[in-house]
């Protein structure tokens, strides 16, 4: 169990097509500077909304729990 918590998905091959993309909360609705995330592959990955076909990054549900649990705790504060 703890091994699918921390690998990350796997992108080869990957369609960004086949992922049910969640925008992020925090969105304007204007279409610019946002993100958008969703499940893949026992992970989740990651992507600029403003480029659907561009670089998408991948993470372990683990590195995603961190992450989540940071910007909830006010870790991530510029």
């Amino acid at each position: 169990m703890f091994e699918s918590r921390t690998r990350k998905p796997d992108l080869a091959g990957f369609n960004p097509d086949t992922v049910d993309w969640q925008i992020s909360s925090f969105s304007n609705g204007a279409g610019g500077m946002c993100v958008e995330a969703g499940a893949h592959d026992g992970g989740v990955v990651v992507r600029d909304s403003t480029r659907p076909n561009g670089p998408v990054l991948a993470f372990s549900r683990a590195e995603w729990a961190a992450f989540i649990d940071g910007v909830e705790n006010g870790e991530l504060r510029f």
